[in-house]
């Protein structure tokens, strides 16, 4: 006679199918998918919208980040063939490369003192801008109008204000004067007429500026105007604190677009660094490397420094903010 009650080895064979079974029918926990599905099924609207951003961002900034570090590592040169070369790439930068400091010096005096000069500019530019005065809305609109002309165009045409024969130097000759402007091999000079350009566009940090204004309770100004406040108390004690949100905004912003300007490539074409480097700065430099000296691998180790600088920068700026919100 056979034993019909199944043997312990029989019972673990038949758990052990039917684990399998689930497994592959269910990859995650049952309560862990329904929860998933659950949250897909009720948001995908909301991830369909989203949908071309989130590839958008995955092929046009994720994908060549990660390719970039890749690259940076490597003796690349754009052909088929690449060589490692581990951080020899960091060491040569940092170390060998007589120009990096150069284009160094250049980018940190563009960056730290053409961002306060267009700031402060299109902050008062805002304060005038806010006034309740007839035909302020004229104003407005002229001085934004600039923003509206492509980058390029305004190169070339503040490059023909600035040439020998130019608007300026014309005026300069009224006096005896002349200036080479970009033309000029001092870094002084030559950048100095960038901060003068820079100028031509300041109605679009005005707008900014305008909507922290109207943001601030007209209650206040009323109250300090009661008590005896002048125009400068208000500005100095209302103003500017109610505004410090979209200053440190404005700060942060402006100090990562200046570090990565680029616009000299118009100004001095083809490579846009200038004579003798007098207007290199990190992001032409980094142009210059990949496309003209087709140094890709160098070029990718140049972007992650300009990653990290910019990271310490900015994160310099969260501590100093957390510092002064932490005294207040």
């Amino acid at each position: 006679m056979y034993s019909t009650a199944s043997s312990p080895n029989q019972e673990q064979v038949e758990q052990k199918r039917v684990s399998r079974r689930s497994r592959q029918q269910y990859p995650i926990a049952p309560r862990q998918y329904s929860r998933i599905h659950r949250f897909f099924r009720d948001n995908w609207e909301g991830w369909m919208f989203v949908l071309p951003l989130v590839i958008g961002l995955g092929v046009f900034t994720v994908y060549p980040m990660v390719q970039s570090l890749f690259w940076s590592f490597l003796n690349y040169t754009g052909n088929q063939y690449y060589y490692p070369v581990g951080i020899n790439n960091y060491i040569s930068i940092l170390t060998k490369d007589a120009h990096f400091w150069k284009v160094f010096g250049n980018t940190c005096y563009y960056a730290f003192v053409s961002v306060p000069i267009v700031l402060i500019s299109g902050y008062l530019l805002a304060c005038l801008a806010n006034q309740p005065y007839k035909g302020i809305g004229v104003f407005r609109v002229v001085f934004y109008l600039p923003c509206v002309i492509p980058g390029i165009v305004s190169g070339i045409l503040w490059k023909d204000m600035f040439s020998t024969n130019g608007v300026f130097n014309q005026i300069f000759a009224l006096f005896g004067g002349h200036s080479e402007f970009f033309m000029s091999e001092n870094s002084f000079i030559s950048i100095s007429s960038i901060f003068l350009m820079n100028l031509w566009s300041i109605g679009g940090g005005m707008i900014l500026w305008l909507s922290a204004f109207k943001a601030i309770p007209t209650q206040l100004y009323e109250a300090a105007k009661i008590d005896g406040g002048g125009r400068i108390a208000r500005f100095w004690y209302i103003t500017i604190p109610m505004s410090a949100p979209m200053i440190f905004f404005n700060v942060v912003t402006m100090l990562i677009g200046t570090f990565q300007y680029n616009g000299s490539l118009v100004l001095y074409p083809p490579t846009g660094a200038g004579y003798r480097d007098s207007m290199n700065m990190f992001a032409v430099y980094i142009y210059n490397q990949a496309f003209i000296s087709a140094k890709w691998g160098y070029s990718s180790a140049l972007s992650w420094l300009l990653l990290i600088f910019i990271g310490i920068v900015t994160g310099a700026l969260f501590f100093v903010r957390h510092l002064i919100e932490k005294e207040d």
